[in-house]
């Protein structure tokens, strides 16, 4: 039998999903005997190199790259996993969402409290290749059809666990409120 292949990315997010994947500990081990893993930050397979049978992703879309790869992770995925608040929902980035984007940008690049940007010069990047910013943060449900979601910030490790084995074994996940309370 053929082991199910298992894609990850982060989009605009902290990382901390992927390090919650890691901490199941041991485990990763047991899990690398179950899946193989194509494009992901864990193997540094940059591209998908076959169609997947799980994709995890982590943060929202900010960026138009970030809409992009969400787009080739949907293609490319049999299965689409949002993992965490900042895929579900935006989380922090979308902190930004009630301001306008040129009030960000003077804030982050000319106006800010630690900015050394002298007033005379006023620099804004404004390169061809720096990606371009949505209007918003979106969460990834907005952007491609999500088949699941766990939350968390990040999800907690037995979460992300118990649905990985559910998926694997294309059984019913077995999440008690235990693994995802924040209380």
């Amino acid at each position: 039998m053929q082991k199910p292949v298992i894609a990850t990315t982060s989009l605009a997010g902290c990382f901390g999903c992927h390090m919650s994947l890691l901490d199941i500990d041991e485990r990763i081990l047991e899990l690398a005997e179950l899946v193989e893993f194509d494009k992901s930050p864990f193997n540094d397979i940059k591209n998908f190199t076959r169609q997947c049978d799980i994709g995890l992703i982590e943060g929202g879309c900010c960026l138009d790259e970030n809409v992009h790869v969400l787009e080739a992770f949907r293609k490319n995925c049999r299965i689409l996993v949002a993992v965490g608040e900042c895929a579900i929902m935006g989380g922090l980035p979308a902190m930004r969402n009630g301001i306008p984007i040129k009030e960000c940008l003077d804030e982050a690049y000319l106006n800010g409290p630690t900015v050394r940007n002298t007033n005379e010069m006023k620099i804004m990047p404004n390169d061809d290749e720096l990606p371009i910013l949505l209007d918003r943060v979106y969460p990834c449900h907005e952007v491609v059809k999500i088949d699941f979601f766990l939350p968390g910030c990040p999800p907690n490790a037995e979460l992300i666990w118990n649905a990985l084995n559910a998926l694997i074994n294309n059984s019913e996940m077995d999440l008690p409120y235990e693994v995802f309370k924040y209380d």
